[in-house]
Formats: structure tokens, C-alpha cells, sequence
């Protein structure tokens, strides 16, 4: 009996060894990982999201030794009638608003600084479109009508085989792709577990093959598609996203902060949602596009690009929001109405016609419940509108 609990004991503890030393050698990923079935909840959303190297890896997009690009004061707007209302119910923690490019309100809340870098989530997308329109002017790209796989060979035997880079851009593919945040077993939500525990998002991307619809026949927001359009643009240019970014957008337009873009596990930037910014960098960008790609007297990504871009033409449902090549318009858009929209009510909003941008940066749990877009939508109008 002495020996039966003699050796138990001593299994116990080999078994307790074990665990240790498997906690300490995968430490970094149980961390991340943790983190991550962490990231939305209430008490930690706020923080979380201007610290998202806490949970994930990340690359560094240089801003360079470049001047910053100042935003100048413009006399304080009066807000209209329900943003302070607005701002609580939809967990606000930043709203800037430019009139005519000057800073008319700047607002930091619930312990965020206006030095925070920010997840953007998909408003990253919109990023990822200029830099396409500079490398299709550029002649790295022979024509939007081109197969993926022609830049990006991985893709071939996948769901993506066949598909045209601007079927991707208009997020027609016809993937099969499942986006349910609040599902954990969901496509996206095993993406986040893949990007948290430093796989590979371009093996991923590679090993989807089931498809809903043949490509370009029916509209779908697939995130995913955002990524394969990362891996044809790295294809076409032979550079890394960073890279491309801090040349072409982040130091032409005299960028306050480094930004940085979570990362895989193979130094592959987290495209389709994982770029960190200031709001006022987020305005600078904005106002960029809100001028037809010009800042500062340079033209910085084409003119035609920005037009057409920012205009409806992905098949979108009737009564629902409009698609350009990753940017949103309302149904009823105006012309040069147009924004960059991410999960939890991250925006970047520009009316041409009022010569307004306006960028809010959000931790809204509520996000997805109906009529919250629609109703943010209706909020900026007001906003952009009001004296």
C-alpha cells in the first residue's frame, strides 16, 4: 500500500513538473492566447485597445525623420444636440472632427490619451486599398481583372483560385467565410486564435477551399479576402507591408507616431484589422482622401484611385450600405460621402461637400446590435453638418 501511494505521489508529481515546464516553454503563447479570450471584456476593452501589443505581435511602420504634418486649430464647433448622449451609450473614447482642415473638436475619454495608438480593426482595410492604387499606377499591378494567383501563387487550389483582384477589393469572392464575432468556433474567431498564437495567416488564407457562390456574383463582407489582398499586393511588389506603408502613406503625410500592425507568426502584418494609430494620425489619413488624394500640395495616392475607390461598385443588396474597393458609402451616399468603418465602433467618416472628416474611436460591446450603424452613421452626418 506504502508503495502504491509512494508512486502515486511520485507520478503526481512528474505530472506537476510537466505542466510547469510546458507552461514556461509555451509561457509567451498561453499569454497571448489568454489576452486574447480577454481582449472584449468589459472591464479590460477600453485599455486593451490601446495596447494591443499586449496580446499580439507586432511589426513597427516607420514614420521616418520627417517633420510631422501639423493640424492646425480651428475656432471649437458647437456639437449638436445628443453626441454627449451618443458618446456614453456607444462607449466613445475618442472623437476629432476636422471642418476645412482644422481641428474644430478634439475629445479623449474613459482614460485614453490622445498619444494612444489605437486598433483600427477594418479601417485598416482602407489603408490596404490606397496602397493598391498606388502600386496599380505604378505598374506593379498590370490590371485589376487579373487572377490572384498570378500575384500570389499560394492561393492556388484554394477558394480563391479564380477570383480577380478587384472581385477581393469589392469583397465578392464568394468565399464561404463565417464572421460571427460572438461564435467562438466561427472562421474569424479561429483566425484571431491562429494570429494569437503566432501561425501563419497566409497558410490560413491557403487552406480555405469551401465557397458560397462563384466569384463576383454575390456580394459578402469576408475580413479574409482583406488578407489575400495583402498577399497579392506583398507578390506584386516584392515588399512587406510595413514598408509599404510607411513609404508610400505614413511619411508622406508627416505622421505624429510610429504606427505598428499586429503581427503573425511569421512576421506577416495582420492586414484586414491589425493597424494601430493616433486619432489624429487616423485624421491625417482621412483628410488625405478627403482632398482626392492630395495633402500638403503632394499627391500622395492618385486621384482617379480615391474616385474610384470611394464609389459604389460592389453588388450590395438593395437598402443596405453601399462598397467601393474597401470603403463604405451610405445608401443614400452624397458625392464624396464615404467611410472607413471597423468592429466596435471605430470610424473614419468624410463628406466632401461639407470639407468635414471625422474620426471616432470606440470600445462598443453593443456594436452589432441592430440599427447601432446606421444610427453612428446618422450621428457623424450631424456632426459634419453642424456649424
Amino acid at each position: 500500500m506504502r508503495a502504491i501511494v509512494k508512486w502515486t505521489i511520485r507520478i503526481m508529481l512528474a505530472l506537476v513538473l510537466a505542466l510547469v515546464v510546458v507552461g514556461l516553454w509555451k509561457r509567451e503563447e498561453i499569454t497571448r492566447l489568454w489576452a486574447v479570450n480577454t481582449l472584449f471584456d468589459d472591464t479590460r476593452i477600453v485599455a486593451n485597445f490601446s495596447n494591443m501589443e499586449r496580446a499580439f505581435l507586432t511589426l513597427p511602420v516607420p514614420r521616418g525623420d520627417g517633420p510631422m504634418s501639423p493640424l492646425p486649430q480651428g475656432p471649437e464647433m458647437t456639437l449638436p444636440e445628443g453626441v454627449a448622449t451618443w458618446i456614453e451609450a456607444r462607449n466613445v473614447t475618442s472623437l476629432l472632427v476636422l471642418h476645412d482642415g482644422r481641428i474644430v473638436h478634439e475629445r479623449y475619454l474613459q482614460g485614453t490619451q490622445a498619444d494612444d495608438r489605437r486598433i483600427s480593426w477594418s479601417v485598416a482595410k482602407s489603408f490596404l486599398s490606397a496602397l493598391f492604387g498606388i502600386a496599380l499606377a505604378e505598374g506593379q499591378i498590370a490590371s485589376l481583372d487579373d487572377p490572384v494567383t498570378r500575384y500570389a501563387p499560394q492561393l492556388q487550389g484554394s477558394a480563391y483560385d479564380g477570383t480577380t483582384i478587384r472581385q477581393l477589393l469589392q469583397m465578392t469572392s464568394g468565399l464561404e467565410f463565417d464572421e460571427d464575432y460572438l461564435d467562438y468556433d466561427s472562421d474569424i474567431n479561429r483566425m484571431g486564435r491562429v494570429l494569437a498564437l503566432g501561425g501563419t495567416m497566409d497558410g490560413f488564407a491557403a487552406g480555405l477551399t469551401a465557397r458560397a457562390a462563384d466569384s463576383g456574383t454575390r456580394w459578402k463582407y469576408v475580413s479574409i479576402d482583406t488578407h489575400a489582398l495583402a498577399m497579392v499586393l506583398r507578390g506584386a511588389t516584392g515588399r512587406d507591408l510595413p514598408g509599404l506603408l510607411s513609404e508610400h502613406i505614413i511619411q508622406p503625410l508627416g505622421f505624429e507616431a510610429d504606427p505598428y500592425y499586429l503581427s503573425d507568426g511569421e512576421g506577416v502584418a495582420f492586414a484586414l484589422g491589425g493597424l494601430n494609430l493616433t486619432t489624429r494620425d487616423y485624421a491625417r489619413f482621412g483628410l488625405m482622401v478627403e482632398q482626392m488624394g492630395r495633402y500638403k500640395g503632394r499627391q500622395v495616392v492618385p486621384e482617379d484611385w480615391i474616385r474610384a475607390s470611394t464609389t459604389p461598385s460592389a453588388p450590395t443588396p438593395e437598402g443596405a450600405l453601399q462598397y467601393g474597393y474597401q470603403w463604405w458609402m451610405p445608401e443614400d451616399a452624397r458625392d464624396g460621402e464615404v467611410f472607413g468603418h471597423g468592429i466596435y465602433g471605430q470610424y473614419i467618416y468624410i463628406d466632401r461637400a461639407r470639407d468635414a472628416v471625422i474620426v471616432v474611436t470606440s470600445a462598443d460591446r453593443g456594436f452589432r446590435e441592430p440599427g447601432v450603424k446606421t444610427g453612428n452613421i446618422a450621428m457623424l452626418r450631424r456632426i459634419a453638418a453642424a456649424p
